[in-house]
């Protein structure tokens, strides 16, 4: 191969990468980060406030529903989250590489079997672990009692939540849904049983 035609295979081989680098970024935006204090926003002009604990939320009459989050779980199942309208829906962004996941995981396993029975339903999105069996794994040292959806090339996160709400922008973020299925609180950092329950109480409140 020519000193030339090397040059223009590099050039290609570095455009593909950096597009690639491109694409990844705009799933993850902040990859495991746990020191994220939840500031950064949805944008397009939402109408949401961020309090001092780094949880944003939205006023009832202003939130929208997510486009379709569904696929398979790790166990093989398919689940719909539209199916679970009615009740407050908790989305967990989780990965089993992921530090500050493991950090809060004992905090949501806590929090979701003294809510189990209410009208709550955990819902984890597993990214960025090529396959299954470390997130299973996961899942079974921390106690996880719901399902997660399978999530490797993180398109649920991407494309699940329109511009300009309160989309996950980091690993780990947590979503809540209200009742009627649309996006009421987030948090784009690792959550205790304490700041996960402030996100969830008020919208049990809701009439």
């Amino acid at each position: 191969m020519s000193l030339s035609l090397a040059r223009r295979a590099s050039r290609r081989t570095q455009l593909a990468v950096g597009v690639v680098g491109v694409l990844t970024a705009a799933v993850t935006l902040s990859a495991c980060s746990g020191d994220n204090n939840g500031k950064s926003g949805g944008g397009g002009g939402t109408n949401f406030v961020t309090n001092t604990g780094g949880i944003a939320t939205v006023a009832k009459g202003e939130r929208t529903a997510p486009e379709k989050i569904a696929g398979e779980t790790l166990e093989g199942e398919q689940l719909d989250v539209a199916d679970l309208k009615g009740k407050v829906v908790v989305l967990n962004v989780w990965g089993s590489w992921c530090g500050p996941c493991r950090a809060e995981a004992p905090h949501f396993a806590k929090v979701a079997k003294e809510l189990k029975g209410q009208d709550v339903e955990f819902v984890g999105l597993n990214t960025r672990d090529p396959n299954k069996q470390p997130a299973i794994a996961f899942e079974k040292d921390y106690g996880v009692p719901y399902p997660s959806l399978y999530d490797p090339q993180g398109k649920l996160i991407l494309f699940g939540f329109p511009k300009g709400t309160l989309n996950p922008q980091a690993i780990p973020s947590t979503v809540v849904l209200d009742k009627e299925g649309k996006i009421a609180a987030r948090s784009l950092m690792a959550l205790d049983d304490e700041k996960l329950r402030s996100m969830i109480e008020p919208l049990l409140k809701e009439k």
